[in-house]
């Protein structure tokens, strides 16, 4: 709906008036910055001649230790509250240049007058504390992304309210000033949705509150599901409202929930750098962030080293034809499957009964508790208990042991010899301690001083030298878990077939040579925390698993363990799960009737033009479901090229032209790191172009070269398909694989071919291809 120049002109003015009330809430939070900055300095100057130092008497120390603490403590006070007007001032410059995205005119039921609401990234008040712009996840402005003009509800933490919906208005609003703005009867119209879905994409992912639509919005505010799973198209916008579903939880839960309460779980350390800035932007600290890589690694504490997802991946994208592969690609299929679990549950409970396995607790070269000991210890206890609590009885055993070990070892030579060699620091603290607990009988007998001297001080240096013994028992290091999962294929706890066989030969050999593969660090890690049950996280409030189509039942079940106090959101696309693991974990999941949770589908991708969505949904099953949204383009381009030397040409001739259009965010996507290189030195010598590999750890705008695994939950304005011809993606499993590289796109795709079309290409109607062949 168009409105006329006067609504125009009124509106802006608001806008205007908007901008001054900002300006003076920021010169007036300069102010107060300033006198702040001035606190600091002058604390930080007069640190040591505000604090008084005596250290003659114990109760001098005392005083002086103090007077430190509180001057230390006020200059941190200070730093903070620096640290926060800094923030907020930050926040009211976003404010001012785009003050409101949003209004909505609301009749509250049994009231003649329309409340004006206008909505932002934050509220703002003026001096007189009256709302001039209402936070996005504020309980009135679900009304702007929920409902219609006309009856409209929304809730609240104390009940719903009710009203009618007048108007809702749209704005576009750049630098101060409206750029557009329209009347709509939908949750969010069109023409905005084309404005910003039109722009050129960044290296991080944008905020884009203003374009939430209902569905996206039911996720955002989503507080009563334990599993909340959005099963989404490429592009739907799973994260950003996964994101923006954090932002809400920390808004309406702001007297309880802080940022480290929230942990996400992201595919790579490069995902976490492209979405660093949203969060931020919305006016709230990162929650905390991990890879499930280094989640296990952080876990499990070994010294081996542990195979990351990619590096299994690219073994299965190209060592088809080598020796073992079939047995490898069982076994991970095996390995990450609930079947697994309850084959180590049964290994757990013979352990039970039959001991467990241990390593020999030494010192010194010497062995202090052989590890047969200590399972004659462990099997003493009472079977009937658990595994963990078991353990910790034994644990405590064991300290008690270490104790009257410690007793005898006072007398041992080597503890007169390292008396002797006591730094004098080390002496006289233990000469003040002595001093304090025998203050009676101390000095009275001097033959007595010189016993209860030696006394103290060997059992000084035996304590010493046995407290990472102690460290050791108390984190229950002597526990051989390792020895206990490698004893799992060394035994006969599935079935003798050859395959079976060569699948536990490749297990152990790998351990053996110091690799733990990938697909055995999460029942690793279930075995350990099944024995031990140490790894709990209690803390943890929410817990959010991006690209959850790629985590096994194992996973996904290990981290419902590890998390039990938390709500789960996980976001994934079946058709996006391109890790050999991934065909048993989400979906069962998603099909689990026995599991509280909810589901949410997500159907329209926003990502796209419409061109490339028609082209890609017909690479998957069931991709007529997936709805394009009416943002038009060019046709995907398919160039087939007869021979391999022709493929850089053709792509630097390619880049040539999209730089020359002005586009420059442009990703070259070939299949495996190892293509990635080898394409990446052929191009940088006619290009400036920048290598994405699985160590990036951030994402920078301009021409890359990566692999089409690192490429997921990423979006590029142009996307280059290497090389896409049947030799490189010709097998059923990879079809998802090519269909996660090929939607990566926001406005033009570009597709090459040596020799063949790929099968799931050939699939597709050429209609909805521009197909050129280079002789």
């Amino acid at each position: 709906m168009s409105l006329s120049p006067q609504e125009w002109e009124k509106e802006q003015h608001r806008v205007n008036e908007v901008v001054v009330e900002v300006d003076k809430k920021i010169n007036s939070m300069k102010y107060h910055l300033d006198s702040l900055k001035t606190d600091i300095v002058d604390i930080r100057k007069d640190f040591w001649e505000d604090v008084r130092v005596n250290t003659d008497e114990p109760h001098d120390l005392i005083e002086t230790f103090v007077s430190i603490k509180q001057q230390a403590e006020f200059l941190s006070e200070r730093e903070r509250s620096h640290g926060h007007s800094h923030y907020l001032i930050s926040k009211l410059k976003r404010l001012k240049r785009s003050p409101y995205f949003g209004r909505i005119n609301y009749r509250f039921e049994g009231e003649q007058e329309e409340n004006p609401i206008y909505l932002g990234i934050a509220s703002f008040l003026n001096e007189d504390d009256e709302f001039l712009v209402y936070d996005w996840r504020a309980p009135i402005s679900s009304l702007y992304y929920d409902s219609l003009p006309g009856k409209a509800e929304y809730r609240t933490p104390e009940g719903n309210v009710k009203g009618d919906l007048t108007l809702k208005r749209q704005y576009i609003i750049k630098n101060s000033e409206i750029k557009g703005m329209f009347d709509t009867g939908l949750a969010i119209g069109d023409e905005l949705l084309q404005e910003v879905l039109g722009q050129n994409s960044d290296s991080q992912m944008k905020t884009i509150v203003a374009t939430i639509q209902k569905e996206q919005n039911d996720i955002i505010r989503n507080e009563t599901s334990k599993y909340l799973v959005v099963q989404g198209a490429a592009g739907s916008g799973k994260t950003s409202a996964a994101l923006q579903r954090v932002a809400y939880l920390l808004y309406r839960y702001r007297e309880t929930l802080e940022a480290e309460h929230i942990l996400l779980f992201s595919p790579n350390s490069l995902f976490n750098d492209y979405i660093s800035t949203v969060l931020p932007e919305l006016g709230e600290k990162n929650m905390q962030q991990t890879t499930f890589q280094d989640f296990v690694e952080r876990t499990l504490e070994l010294d081996l080293n542990i195979e990351d997802p990619f590096t299994q991946m690219e073994y299965t994208l190209s060592q088809e034809k080598k020796p073992g592969y079939e047995a490898r690609m069982k076994g991970i299929e095996f390995k990450t499957s609930k079947d697994f679990m309850e084959l180590l549950d049964q290994y757990l409970q013979r352990l039970s009964e039959t001991g467990l396995l241990f390593h020999d607790i030494e010192f010194s070269g010497r062995t202090i508790f052989t590890a047969e000991v200590v399972n004659k210890w462990f099997l003493e206890l009472d079977s009937s208990s658990s595994i963990p609590n078991r353990l910790q009885l034994l644990t405590d055993q064991l300290l008690r042991e270490l104790k009257r070990f410690a007793r005898k070892e006072r007398k041992a030579e080597w503890v007169e010899e390292e008396i002797q060699y006591l730094d004098k620091e080390t002496y006289l603290k233990a000469y003040r301690k002595l001093q304090q607990k025998h203050k009676k009988q101390f000095s009275e007998d001097a033959f007595k001083d010189l016993a209860l001297e030696q006394d103290f001080l060997s059992k000084v240096v035996v304590n010493s030298y046995l407290k990472p013994i102690r460290k050791y028992i108390r984190d229950m290091k002597y526990v051989d878990f390792l020895g206990m999962y490698e004893d799992v294929f060394k035994g006969s706890s599935c079935d003798n077939s050859n395959l079976w066989q060569e699948l536990c030969n490749q297990t152990l050999q790998s351990i053996e040579e110091g690799t733990l593969f990938y697909e055995d660090a999460a029942p690793l890690l279930y075995l350990k925390e099944k024995l031990l049950g140490l790894y709990k996280n209690t803390s943890v409030k929410h817990v959010f698993i991006d690209e959850a189509q790629d985590y096994s039942e194992l996973q996904l079940a290990l981290l419902s363990i590890l998390f039990p106090m938390s709500h789960m959101t996980l976001l994934g696309d079946f058709n996006q799960a391109i890790f050999a693991h991934s065909v048993n974990g989400y979906a069962a999941l998603n099909e689990d009737v026995h599991i509280e949770k909810e589901t949410i589908t997500l159907t329209r991708s926003y990502r796209s033009t419409k061109q490339i969505v028609e082209f890609t949904k017909q690479l998957v099953l069931n991709g007529n479901e997936i709805e394009p949204f009416n943002r038009n383009g060019e046709k995907p381009h398919v160039t087939i090229v007869d021979y391999h030397t022709k493929l850089s040409p053709l792509t630097i001739i390619t880049i040539q032209s999209l730089q020359n259009k002005g586009v420059h965010h442009i990703a070259v996507i070939c299949k495996t790191a190892e293509e990635s290189v080898e394409v990446y030195n052929q191009l940088r010598e006619e290009v400036q172009v920048k290598l994405v590999q699985k160590e990036s750890s951030t994402f920078d705008n301009g021409l890359v070269v990566i692999p089409s695994y690192l490429a997921k939950g990423i979006e590029f304005d142009a996307v280059i398909l290497y090389n896409a011809s049947t030799d490189v993606y010709g097998r059923e499993y990879e079809r998802k694989l090519f269909y996660t590289a090929c939607t990566r796109a926001m406005h033009e795709l570009f597709i090459n071919v040596c020799g063949e079309m790929n099968p799931f290409l050939r699939e597709v109607d050429p209609k909805l291809l521009d197909l050129q062949i280079i002789d």
